[in-house]
């Protein structure tokens, strides 16, 4: 499972549109976002409400402790929402040791209200945690000994009985509207494939449930049966994450394949870097560096599954401009391989990526580069073969293993060849 965080706006507008069809729940949620190209006249024609209504303003960055970081606006109207916004739009901010610009806002409208409750479920391995209090709100880590859980094991329903005790503290005449919302939240968890959900807090407005700040994880894998339901879901970096050049380039060309294409620049001054195939043995390959002691020294982090040759010289580019960055006489390592493959051609992969090393001879050189193969799979024998003649053809070394070989023994080598 991968886990991806997406925004309160989108996590919001993903409850209301599935609340009514899974749960027949009208949930009278309404929100906007505001980024640096939004038209505050375009959006109040789009928007009635914003102008009929008090309003909360407030980042929406996929950070917490909003409120606590003096970074929450309530009970504005739509100019003093502005004012707001265009003071903090682009300000560079730091929230627990991660520096940077606000770049999205998410505007609501301002809800008075006493009670503040707690509602998260959380997926696992074989089933979910599902958390309630009484106690939410901004000082709920101070109160977590009141939040209630019960594990759900995978596949069994979410009733009536088994909530009671999470709600057991609460007046008998709202927990049949309690209840049944966290039954329809928990519909639109399964059926959009949510990792995690989080409310807090939420509160009820004449007498239904109604989340005033919330938190979603969905699983990135299982967008291939959600395209219509999530829609132009939005997967944003990490706050203080701002994506290199390179990084936004391999992620668009992975938006455009069937195939997977991952690259992450962790250090454009390392000195080992990694062309791996499958997220598994990418994991082995950056987690073995690491306990060797050289996570310091880590390019990068790539992965790729299925790609076409074209497709895998694009990739091979990129990893390769970085790694050939900036040469300071020291040897560098090139990882290149992965583990056994199923069904993936290595002969035709590794095409791809020779082209590459091929086109980036000179500055292979220059870089001091030194290039650790390990492969197998279909027609592997070849795609090593083709390796080693290369290596002899631009003058660089190569060393070149088959499944014979381990893959952390291969980090090793590469370390002690450097």
């Amino acid at each position: 499972m991968a886990r991806k965080k997406i925004r309160e706006y989108d996590s919001k507008s993903l409850l209301k549109q599935n609340l009514k069809r899974l749960a027949n729940i009208e949930l009278p949620i309404c929100s906007a976002q505001v980024t640096k190209s939004t038209d505050f006249t375009e959006l109040l024609d789009k928007e009635k409400w914003l102008s009929a209504r008090r309003l909360v303003v407030k980042p929406d960055m996929l950070f917490g402790k909003r409120g606590k970081s003096g970074l929450v606006a309530l009970n504005l109207d739509f100019a003093e929402v502005i004012q707001f916004v265009k003071k903090r739009l682009g300000q560079e901010i730091e929230i627990e040791g991660c520096k940077g610009p606000i770049t999205t806002f998410i505007i609501e409208p301002f809800i008075p209200h006493k009670e503040e409750y707690y509602f998260a479920i959380d997926s696992e391995r074989l089933g979910c945690t599902i958390s309630f209090s009484e106690c939410g709100g901004v000082e709920i880590e101070e109160y977590w000994d009141k939040v209630n859980s019960i594990f759900l094991p995978t596949d069994s329903p979410l009733t009536n009985e088994t909530i009671a005790p999470l709600i057991a503290g609460l007046p008998l005449e709202i927990h049949g509207k309690i209840s049944d919302f966290m039954k329809g939240v928990f519909a639109v968890f399964q059926d959009l494939d949510f990792s995690f959900i989080e409310m807090n807090p939420f509160t009820l407005v004449d007498g239904e449930p109604y989340p005033l700040d919330m938190r979603g994880e969905v699983d990135e894998n299982a967008g291939f049966k959600n395209e219509e339901k999530w829609g132009n879901l939005e997967f944003p970096h990490p706050f203080g994450r701002i994506p290199s050049p390179e990084e936004s380039f391999i992620h668009d060309l992975n938006e455009k394949t069937s195939a997977s294409l991952k690259f992450t620049l962790l250090n454009p001054k390392g000195r080992i870097w990694n062309m791996i195939a499958g997220g598994g043995a990418s994991l082995i390959y950056t987690d073995t560096v690491g306990d060797l002691g050289y996570a310091a020294e880590l390019g990068n982090y790539t992965e790729y599954g299925g790609p076409s040759e074209e497709e895998m010289l694009k990739l091979a580019r990129v990893i390769l401009d970085c790694a050939t960055a900036n040469p300071d006489g020291r040897k560098r390592a090139l990882l290149v391989g992965g583990n056994i493959a199923n069904l993936t051609d290595v002969g035709a992969t590794f095409d791809g990526i020779i082209r590459a090393l091929k086109e980036k001879k000179s500055e292979l050189r220059e870089a001091n580069i030194h290039i650790y193969v390990r492969r197998g799979g279909p027609n592997y024998q070849t795609g090593l073969a083709k390796m080693q003649a290369v290596g002899e053809e631009l003058g660089v070394p190569v060393e070149v293993y088959g499944p014979e070989a381990i893959m952390t023994g291969i980090c090793n080598r590469a370390i002690e060849g450097i």
